[in-house]
């Protein structure tokens, strides 16, 4: 029985770095990073509580079980995770709909993810409607980052509504696309 929640209990914050370990990009075989996307960045419990009191994440669950998760990121959580800190700071200088990113009340899609054996099932879509449901009152809209080379994280994100709205490259010479879900152009 799938459900979608919030987290609430440091419990959940733990269950969801499990699940984060597993499908970082360091941690999986060049096939399963090409086929089944990959993670970048890492929480600790203490940056994960810090963000819960800022805005809820969203959880799946299949019965007691977490298999996936939408981490929310506010402006606030900006230097909690020093690897965003670039993202943050593009939103000074891009536009969306005529006005500086940064000038916006958006949401950051912190990290979303699925456990393997719960793929292609249309959880993703769910983590996502969820999301939006519980923050289209709040915020203007969602945006975050994918690594270009993530081409599934990519493809799923635009499925869902999320346009790309601009690319850059980090200090590491990585490719990053900032991507950003209107409310009302949810799919």
């Amino acid at each position: 029985m799938i459900s979608y929640t919030t987290s609430k209990t440091s419990e959940d914050l733990c269950r969801i770095i499990d699940l984060q370990k597993i499908n970082l990009l360091e941690n999986l075989t060049e096939i399963e990073r090409q086929n089944q996307g990959f993670l970048s960045v890492t929480h600790s419990l203490a940056v994960l509580e810090k963000m819960q009191a800022e805005a809820s994440n969203i959880i799946i669950k299949d019965k007691n079980e977490i298999v996936g998760y939408a981490l929310a990121m506010t402006k606030n959580s900006k230097f909690d995770v020093p690897i965003l800190i670039p993202m943050f700071d593009t939103f000074d200088i891009i536009k969306y709909k005529e006005k500086l990113v940064s000038e916006y009340n958006y949401i950051v899609m912190g990290q979303v993810c699925i456990h393997k054996n719960y793929r292609g099932q249309g959880l993703f879509d769910g983590g996502y409607e969820t999301f939006k449901n519980y923050f289209k009152t709040k915020f203007d809209f969602a945006i975050t980052e994918i690594a270009t080379k993530n081409t599934r994280s990519r493809a799923a994100h635009k499925r869902v509504g999320f346009e790309e709205l601009y690319k850059y490259l980090d200090s590491e010479n990585v490719e990053w696309v900032i991507v950003v879900l209107d409310w009302d152009g949810i799919k």
